[in-house]
């Protein structure tokens, strides 16, 4: 068995963290404003209910989202994004930005 060698560079942690089809998504969402579960399963049409919630507890236990209920009845819960959420967002921004730039240079090429 081999031993898992440590990330020298971060890249793969950080892809971990927000890999798969709905991380970015809900962070994008929870950066605006704290949302309940109902409202980010409707502003994320296609996410069952199952793998949202199982999202939200890995990004929770990753420390980008924090879940917060409220003593009433009938129960709320509300998911907001951590400060370190946050900072996440802001490199998610830049890549997307370079994707945005790196697509219309591909279209630019094409059209050459």
């Amino acid at each position: 068995m081999r031993s898992k060698e440590p990330d020298s560079c971060g890249f793969a942690a950080a892809m971990q963290a927000i890999g798969g089809k709905w991380k970015t998504s809900l962070l994008w969402e929870l950066h605006l404003r704290p949302h309940r579960f109902a409202e980010l399963h409707r502003r994320l049409p296609g996410i069952s209910e199952k793998m949202l919630a199982q999202q939200l507890r890995q990004m929770e236990a990753d420390g980008l989202v924090s879940r917060r209920a409220y003593d009433e009845v009938p129960p709320r819960v509300e998911y907001s994004v951590t400060t370190l959420g946050m900072s996440l967002n802001d490199a998610v921004t830049a890549m997307s930005a370079w994707g945005k730039r790196h697509e219309t240079w591909k279209v630019e090429r094409k059209a050459a």
